[in-house]
């Protein structure tokens, strides 16, 4: 049934419902009844009006807010990404590799594995006590963590504990983290902990060899690939077996490569290496490098190789059971290959009682430890011989070593004692003999340097006390015999000079016949005589052919390569017209007593900074090429090609045409700290281009034949001090012009003078290299040409500039076939 209401137009909702709540509350009995029932329809009126209105702002609302939240979440992403990405890249990561010594310990073979409980238990107890030692540390807020990377055994007992040390610090402040003092914070610890008994520092009884502590910097990338937390390739490999020789044929998958060797308990490894492949760049990114140790640490390196071989094999010796081999490379798509073996063998006890014949000569032999391997840092070797006869004594012959007096400086390649007497090894290119003047001989020999080192054999055998050498006979000073027709007669018979030494010199007659090709200064490779008639017919005329070179006026020399050369072959000088070397672009008209050089006056002088500091000079051999002294770059960190720069074409330091990094550092392999062989190549990283040439010029090499002569005027030019006193060298760049000291007068002034070093300055003195200058040209003209020459490269000497001490310079002369092995193409 419908009702009046339902048959009305349509009202609003609110209303409606008004009216039909009033219809069905309505009683006879109240008002206050209807009243409630009329407020409280009203209240839900308001509610459903702020509903409506809630709902046309319920879209916009939540735009809004979706854009609020999003913008808070970029802020702290933001800010996360600042703090944890953008601001490490203002901070240094610094890691340090070390090792120590648990000598109560007994190995376990479970400390191999890593996963192992054995392990990673030993491995918890250790790094607890490291963050508690450097959490409580100067350096508190640097250190980050610690990591046992590896559990091995140890020869001499106990177990070898190897670890990583990381550091986070802010950069301009890694200078601070010295390896002595991260190292010192743990020593001193474990020390205190023992004397004092407490906690920190303590390893829970466990007994450390306090003298075992060994701490280097290190490597990100040795770092990530020892603790398997990065890239590249990791061996394990093990000489289990003796008398087996175990194949080694390895190629870095990914530019690095590790590869640990580990022998039986109480034996050591050979490592012997067939052939090498690398890039022959520098041995910083192209290497292998061999460690005492199952880490790359830097003080336990046995040798490193920078170059391919494949002519001879070469062998090394640990001084534990292990041993890591490192191959690294810059070059992913020229990975560096490994071709070898290595093998367990037993520790070898040096030495003997040695009790000789009753007859005169050499009648055995004693090795260098673990000959013909080359012998490891660490080793020391005790003979004891006896003659028959008090008459007799004892002399050894080395093939390719000299032993001589000890100096201040140390010994680099092994010390000896013989009947307390303290000497120091060397390495020569020529056979020397050492004899000791009595019957009852005690000689030590004590392995001293850094690295292994190449074996030597000596002969022994008795000599006659009153009569080294037999009758008719010349004695040199390195201890061989010559026959005495040898003796002054312009060759190097003994292979120090000694024999040419405080002989006639015959006189210069330019007059005279040359018929007599004996006079020293004949056919020398120099003009002695300013027509040059002493060079005259020093070569034969041939039809020419492939091994002969044509002059000028179709005269034929029987020499292939006398283009060049420096030696002029050809009578009218031909053969060495239009060279590049030796020659300046301008004719404008530190050094002890010089004055200042003019602008482009030597443009082959170059200066080297070492850390952005002038340190050194150098001489231009070509676009790529500079030579130098090997004393510059003696040490570690020296001899990182990484912290020099070349300054080429300078005339004011600071003002270079052209200035470049040095690429590789080759250092000639018989320097020694006595300034024998001192030269060395810098290869540099860029090359000057041609349109520098009015400021830079190669300077020629002399070939091997031409010797400067004494009373020759040449000229020393540097950067260094000026006077001996100073404390800083020259702005300007420095001239003075010197003479070549006669090399008797060197000798007996120096006594330590090889027929490798020259001497030039004034016996008054005045006229001098000093410090600073080391490693710059000592340049000298030639006559036929006007081209001047390195004659020599600022070596040493005592003081700068002092009477009676002239300078000493590296004669380049005697080193022109190692430079042209090294570099072909000099002229």
């Amino acid at each position: 049934m419908e009702t009046p209401m339902e048959k009305e137009p349509s009202k609003p909702e609110e209303e409606l419902s008004v009216s039909n709540v009033s219809l069905q509350m309505d009683s006879a009995e109240g008002k206050p009844a209807k009243r409630r029932v009329l407020r409280k329809a009203h209240g839900q009126l308001k509610s459903r009006k702020k509903a409506k209105r809630r709902a046309l702002w319920e879209f916009p609302n939540k735009i809004i807010l979706f854009t609020a939240v999003l913008f808070v979440i970029a802020v702290i992403t933001w800010s996360l990404l600042w703090v944890f990405i953008f601001r490490i890249e203002n901070k240094d990561v610094l890691y340090f590799v070390g090792l120590f010594r648990l000598a109560n310990v007994e190995f376990l073979p479970e400390y191999r594995q890593r996963d192992s409980k054995e392990f990673v238990s030993m491995s918890e107890n250790i790094q607890q006590v490291m963050n508690r030692v450097y959490k409580t540390s100067t350096f508190s807020k640097y250190y980050k963590l610690s990591i046992v990377s590896d559990i091995s055994s140890n020869n001499n007992g106990g177990l070898l504990v190897h670890f990583w040390l990381v550091f986070v610090v802010p950069q301009g402040k890694g200078q601070t983290f010295c390896e002595d003092c991260i190292s010192a914070i743990l020593k001193d610890s474990v020390q205190t902990s023992i004397l004092n008994r407490t906690s920190v520092g303590s390893l829970q009884s466990l007994a450390v060899d306090m003298d075992s502590f060994v701490l280097t910097i290190g490597l990100r990338s040795d770092y990530t690939s020892t603790t398997g937390t990065g890239l590249g390739c990791a061996y394990d490999l093990h000489a289990d077996r003796l008398g087996q020789r175990f194949p080694l044929d390895v190629s870095a998958v990914s530019g690095i490569c590790h590869i640990k060797l580990i022998a039986l308990l109480g034996h050591v490894l050979r490592l012997t290496i067939v052939s090498i492949q690398l890039t022959a760049d520098n041995c910083i990114t192209d290497s292998l490098t061999l460690y005492d140790s199952l880490m790359p640490i830097k003080s336990l390196i046995l040798y490193q190789i920078c170059e391919p071989f494949n002519e001879s094999l070469m062998s090394f010796v640990s001084t534990n059971n292990a041993m890591l081999l490192t191959l690294k490379s810059a070059q992913i798509k020229l990975l560096p290959k490994l071709d070898g073996y290595f093998e367990a063998i037993p520790q070898e006890q040096c030495g003997g009682t040695i009790s000789t014949t009753a007859g005169i000569g050499f009648e055995g032999k004693i090795p260098s430890p673990h000959y013909p391997s080359y012998y490891p840092p660490k080793c020391i070797c005790i003979w004891s011989f006896q003659t028959h006869h008090l008459r007799l004594g004892i002399a050894l012959k080395f093939q390719n070593y000299v032993i001589r007096a000890k100096t201040i400086s140390g010994c680099d390649h092994g010390w000896w004692k013989i009947n307390q007497q303290m000497y120091c090894g060397y390495y020569t290119d020529h056979q020397t003999v050492f004899r000791i003047a009595s019957p009852t001989v005690n000689v030590e020999f004590h392995c001293s340097s850094k690295l292994s080192q190449e074996p030597f054999l000596a002969e022994y055998g008795n000599y006659n006390i009153s009569l080294p050498c037999p009758a008719g006979h010349f004695q040199c000073t390195s201890g061989i015999c010559i026959q005495q027709a040898q003796r002054c007669d312009g060759v190097d018979d003994c292979f120090d000079g000694s024999d040419e030494l405080f002989c006639a010199i015959p006189p210069k007659d330019c007059n005279a016949s040359f018929s007599n090709q004996h006079n020293s200064f004949v056919c020398n490779g120099v003009n002695d005589c300013e027509d040059g008639r002493d060079e005259q017919n020093c070569t034969e005329s041939v039809p020419c052919n492939n091994n002969s070179f044509r002059c000028s006026g179709n005269i034929c020399i029987k020499k292939k390569n006398a283009k060049c050369d420096t030696l002029v072959d050809c009578p009218d000088g031909s053969d060495e017209r239009s060279c590049s070397c030796g020659m300046k672009t301008t004719f404008q008209k530190r050094i002890i007593g010089g004055s200042d050089a003019e602008e482009s006056e030597w443009p082959w002088q170059v200066s080297l900074h070492f850390a952005e500091s002038a340190y050194c000079g150098a001489s231009v051999l070509s676009k790529e090429w500079l030579l130098s002294a090997a004393h510059c770059f003696q040490g570690d960190i020296l001899s990182d090609p990484r912290s020099w720069t070349a300054h080429l074409g300078m005339h004011v330091q600071g003002k270079a045409k052209f200035v470049t990094s040095i690429k590789r550092i080759i250092v000639h392999e018989r320097y020694s700290n006595n300034f024998d062989y001192d030269i060395a190549l810098l290869q540099l990283s860029s090359s000057w281009v041609d349109t520098m040439k009015h400021f830079i010029q190669p300077i020629c090499i002399p070939p091997a034949a031409q010797k400067v002569s004494s009373g020759s005027k040449c000229w020393v030019t540097g950067w260094g001090r000026r006077l001996e006193a100073d404390t800083k060298g020259s702005t300007i760049l420095q001239k003075a012009e010197v003479e070549i000291i006669d090399q008797t007068t060197c000798y007996s002034t120096y006594g330590l003078i090889s027929p490798r070093m020259i001497c030039a300055g004034l016996i008054s003195g005045k006229r001098d290299a000093c410090k600073g200058d080391s490693g710059g040209p000592l340049s000298c003209q030639r006559k036929v040409d006007g081209k001047w020459y390195l004659a020599g490269i600022v070596s040493w000497g005592y003081g700068c500039g002092r009477p009676n001490f002239p300078g000493v310079y590296s004669s380049v002369s005697n080193f022109a076939s190692w430079i042209h092995k090294h570099l072909p193409f000099i002229l």
